[in-house]
């Protein structure tokens, strides 16, 4: 993952690290020096090199065409804590100080990505049809294509005030993706609703921490459960028992997006925690997870859950294959509790509200409770 990205001289000076030990610098995107992976990834390190730069890049004066190159000696020391993240360091030219600085956890959030620029393309059918697609988007005619795709397709199989009402779910579960892509300055694509399967909260950028992960992951069934606790509001307000329903099918909703199984919400969780405790911890217990959404799918006869299972086992191939090099920074042990807390209590809570209106002794509000004691 990138730790440090400053400028040297007029160029990016970038370090790249992981919890392998092994760490990299580049200057305008060269290797300049690199570290072989150790067995303690944390601690002090010594980035010695030379650049070959103009005398004028390391003064103020212009550059002229007889300016010849020279080497510029340059060191990095490294300050590197892994658990909790800190990175101290401190850069020197040509034998004089010129940044130091410090880094933390937060920063890594803030982060973006480095961007390639776009080059210009010639002129083709090709690129008109992708110019045109992009028009599209842009025009979000896919989104609410996909919106009416959704609101007929559920209209069919149950009711149109149904259909509504599920899409509200979704829209207000995605919401609290895209508010906590928004809260780490992740750029959000906006939300897809997709007939059959639910929605999705897409995004351009990448995360950097596990943290990141977990927030954006539950916070989709945070909103939910906002949702479901206003709805029961309502209801006593009222005494309308559609709100009463809503609460409790909600609340089922976002319980299944709960589940410990990649790619759902709850799987997100399982997977940041567990891999940041341990690689080989991370795998079997996400292996475990896979294998209880395979008896539960089969159970229930749900075919969705097992198409979503296969995505879920490529997900956790990948994500064993790169532990060595991965880019995210792991949760901490407090992170690791917190996160496990927030899960249990998050889950929790909408057991309670489909168990609080399974005893109204009405049949509809009881049929949540009757799906999950299946």
């Amino acid at each position: 993952m990138e730790l440090l990205n400053v400028d040297l001289l007029g160029k990016s000076l970038r370090l790249d690290a992981s919890m392998a030990g092994w760490q990299r610098l580049y200057w305008g995107g060269e290797l300049v020096s690199e570290l072989a992976a150790t067995g303690d990834p944390s601690g002090q390190f010594c980035h010695a090199f030379s650049l070959r730069a103009l005398e004028s890049a390391a003064s103020d004066e212009p550059a002229d065409s007889e300016t010849q190159p020279t080497e510029v000696e340059c060191r990095l020391n490294v300050l590197l804590h892994w658990q909790p993240f800190s990175l101290n360091y401190a850069l020197t030219v040509a034998g004089e100080d010129y940044l130091a600085g410090v880094r933390d956890v937060k920063d890594i959030e803030q982060q973006h990505p480095v961007q390639v620029p776009d080059q210009k393309a010639k002129f083709s059918l090709v690129g008109l049809g992708l110019l045109g697609l992009k028009l599209l988007k842009s025009a979000k005619v896919i989104k609410v294509a996909l919106a009416g795709a959704s609101l007929a397709a559920y209209s069919w199989l149950f009711s149109f005030q149904f259909a509504v009402s599920l899409i509200v779910c979704l829209v207000i579960h995605e919401y609290g993706h895209i508010r906590a892509m928004k809260y780490f300055n992740i750029p959000t694509k906006g939300i897809y609703l997709i007939p059959f399967f639910g929605g999705a909260a897409l995004t351009d950028g990448k995360i950097n921490t596990r943290w990141q992960d977990v927030v954006i992951s539950i916070m989709g069934p945070v909103f939910g459960l906002f949702m479901s606790l206003l709805c029961v509001f309502l209801w006593w307000l009222t005494d309308n028992i559609f709100f009463a329903g809503l609460a409790a099918f909600n609340s089922l909703l976002n319980l299944f997006n709960l589940l410990p199984i990649l790619p759902l919400d709850g799987g997100h969780i399982l997977k940041s925690v567990s891999f940041s405790m341990n690689s080989l911890v991370g795998l079997v217990l996400c292996v475990v997870a896979a294998g209880f959404g395979v008896w539960l799918s089969y159970t229930l006869g749900l075919a969705l859950l097992g198409f979503l299972l296969l995505i879920g086992t490529i997900e956790i191939l990948a994500e064993w294959r790169s532990r060595h090099a991965s880019h995210l920074l792991p949760l901490d042990r407090y992170g690791q509790v917190f996160a496990t807390v927030w899960y249990f209590i998050t889950l929790g809570s909408f057991v309670a509200i489909i168990w609080y209106f399974a005893g109204s002794g009405d049949d509809m509000l009881g049929l949540p409770l009757k799906i999950l004691q299946s």
